[in-house]
């Protein structure tokens, strides 16, 4: 008996998503392997809106944060439903944190055989070449990490 294989594909939302997905979905259905989209909500992100909302009375960081997650449940849910081909096992998760550490713990609490990133996602200028997140998996992934490069995640 094969033991069930999964992937492991980061989404941070961008406009890298679709492809990121599309070929995530290709991959795991070439494979027979379940496809786990994780999109991370950065913790410094929350921590930056509610040191700026201090003081707003009518501002409530819990909502700020329920009102996250169902947005990003719900694009997920939609890049699933429009790039993920038919026949895939497919789920998603949401984590809150530092992205790459949420992604290296997704890795091994799904006991995944492959993770599939963007080398260009959400980031500034600064990482224009090579995302940060996708640096830092690069030196700590413990699978096999295959980057999608940004003008083929364009691709139809």
């Amino acid at each position: 008996m094969t033991k069930p294989r999964k992937i492991i594909a980061a989404v941070d939302l961008s406009e890298f998503s679709p492809g990121i997905v599309r070929y995530s979905g290709w991959l795991a259905l070439q494979l027979n392997a379940e496809l786990i989209l994780v999109n991370v909500v950065n913790q410094r992100d929350l921590d930056m809106v509610n040191r700026t909302m201090i003081g707003y009375e009518s501002f409530s960081f819990t909502d700020y944060v329920e009102d996250q997650e169902k947005s990003r449940t719900a694009q997920v849910k939609d890049l699933v439903e429009a790039n993920c081909p038919e026949g895939v096992k497919c789920r998603s998760l949401l984590r809150t944190g530092v992205p790459y550490r949420e992604l290296l713990e997704t890795v091994k609490m799904e006991k995944a055989q492959l993770m599939v990133v963007g080398t260009k996602g959400r980031g500034n200028l600064a990482d224009a070449m090579v995302g940060s997140t996708a640096r830092k998996l690069y030196r700590r992934s413990p699978i096999p990490l295959l980057t999608i490069p940004a003008a083929f995640a364009d691709l139809p």
